[in-house]
C-alpha cells in the first residue's frame, strides 16, 4: 500500500503543477528516462530525493497525511 501511494502521489503533484516528466528531471538533475523509473516504481526513492520534488513531506507522499 504504501509504495503504491508514494507513486501515485508523486504523480498526481507533477500534474497538479502542471510539469512534464521531462521538465521535473532537469530539475533533479537526471534524464527524463531516469525519472520514469522512479516515478513507476521501478527505481526506488530516497528520502532526500523526495523532499526535493516539492517541498512536501515524505509522510504525504506515503499517504499518512495531508498536504
Amino acid at each position: 500500500l504504501g509504495d503504491t501511494m508514494i507513486y501515485e502521489n508523486i504523480r498526481a503533484l507533477r500534474e497538479q503543477n502542471h510539469l512534464t516528466q521531462t521538465e521535473l528531471a532537469q530539475k533533479l538533475h537526471m534524464a527524463q528516462n531516469t525519472y520514469s523509473q522512479y516515478e513507476t516504481g521501478k527505481i526506488e526513492w530516497t528520502a532526500p530525493l523526495l523532499t526535493q520534488l516539492y517541498g512536501v513531506s515524505v509522510d504525504y507522499l506515503l499517504g499518512l497525511k495531508a498536504k
